[in-house]
C-alpha cells in the first residue's frame, strides 16, 4: 500500500468491485487516498471513508473486475510479495565471513541488497537486521553491486510490520534532528 509517499504492507480483509476492507500496520486518516498493489502487480487506488477497530474501509476511484483479479492465469509468472524499501544496514554471513550491506528493499520473502563484497548466485547466506531475527536465504540474482535474497522462510507479517515500523520511527527521528 501507499499512503502519503511512503509504501507499507497492509492486509486486505474483503474486496468487491466498488472497494475493499484492509487492515492497515499504521494509522491511515479518513478522507487519505492510498493506492494498494495487489500481488498479481495490479494496483487498485481509492479513498479510506471509514475507520473502526482498526480496520479500513476504502472506496475505489473506479470500480474493478474482481473475477478478473482472482482468477489465475496459467503461464503467468508467480506474483511477487510487496516490497518496502528502507535505508538501513545488514550484517551478511557467508561461508565464515560477515560483510555490512546497505538494504535496498525487504518483504516477507526475501530481501534487495547492495553490497561492496561479491557473492556468488545460489550461495547460501544468513541476513542479519537490527529488530528481526537472522534469516537464512540463498542470493537468487544479482546485477552490479545489487543481490536479491530469498529468505529460506517467510518473515510473518506481524513481525516484518513491528519491524518496518521501527524503522519509520526511526527515520522520523533522524529527519527531526537534521
Amino acid at each position: 500500500m501507499t499512503v502519503e509517499g511512503r509504501r507499507e504492507l497492509c492486509l486486505i480483509r474483503n474486496i468487491s468491485a466498488g472497494g475493499m476492507m484492509i487492515r492497515p500496520y499504521s494509522p491511515i486518516a479518513v478522507g487519505a487516498h492510498l493506492t494498494v498493489e495487489l500481488k498479481q502487480g495490479n494496483s487498485v487506488s481509492g479513498i479510506a471513508q471509514w475507520a473502526d477497530n482498526g480496520m479500513i474501509g476504502v472506496v475505489f476511484d473506479e470500480p474493478i473486475d474482481v473475477v478478473a483479479l482472482l482468477t489465475a492465469t496459467d503461464g503467468k509468472p508467480q506474483p511477487r510479495m510487496p516490497r518496502i524499501e528502507l535505508d538501513c544496514s545488514a550484517l551478511i554471513r557467508h561461508d565464515g565471513n560477515v560483510s555490512r550491506v546497505d538494504v535496498v528493499n525487504i518483504s516477507q520473502g526475501g530481501i534487495c541488497i547492495r553490497a561492496r563484497d561479491w557473492f556468488e548466485i545460489n550461495s547460501n547466506v544468513v541476513v542479519t537486521l537490527n529488530g528481526l531475527h537472522a534469516a537464512a536465504g540463498v542470493v537468487k540474482w544479482m546485477e552490479d553491486d545489487y543481490y536479491g535474497i530469498g529468505f529460506n522462510r517467510v518473515y510473518p507479517v506481524s513481525e516484518l510490520m513491528t519491524f518496518l515500523q521501527e524503522q519509520q520511527r526511526e527515520e522520523h527521528r533522524r529527519a527531526r534532528a537534521a
